[in-house]
């Protein structure tokens, strides 16, 4: 479970900063995700299936694992108002029913101007690196007299 929602403005963010949230993909995750999404594919649904594929097995949604990086943005860092201009994706790893993902953003770069967030991504089961990529993000200012 997410922690509470932090709202950082642009100015409360520092280079460095990071948070992280963990969970546990499960099966009606996975199911929950192909119904929203329409993506359907058997390699995520069916066991029999996915079992005759070079992964043995059903693995997540890519864009489901990447999902639990929206998660921090919009509720940790920075937080509720940030909104998404971009997002790259590496996958590296499959993402199996049942593995702890750790999914981590940390800021990296901050643009005046704009006031634009660059944010390190990463997604991990354990020691695996399974996605890496880059958001950028517009963070709102401070109110007046805040």
């Amino acid at each position: 479970m997410l922690p509470p929602s932090q709202t950082l403005y642009f100015e409360d963010l520092a280079l460095g900063m990071t948070e992280t949230y963990v969970k546990e993909v499960k099966s009606s995750d996975v199911v929950g995700f192909a119904e929203i999404s329409g993506d359907r594919n058997p390699i995520h649904l069916s066991e029999h299936f996915a079992a005759r594929t070079p992964f043995g097995g059903r693995i997540a949604h890519g864009l489901y694992t990447a999902s639990l990086i929206s998660a921090v943005i919009g509720t940790r860092l920075p937080g509720p108002g940030a909104v998404y201009l971009s997002q790259t994706l590496n996958f590296k790893a499959p993402v199996r029913i049942g593995d702890m993902v750790e999914a981590s953003v940390e800021v990296v770069e901050l643009v005046e101007k704009g006031r634009r967030v660059k944010l390190a991504c990463r997604c991990k089961v354990g020691d695996t690196l399974v996605l890496e990529g880059e958001a950028l993000v517009k963070v709102p200012g401070k109110p007046e007299g805040y």
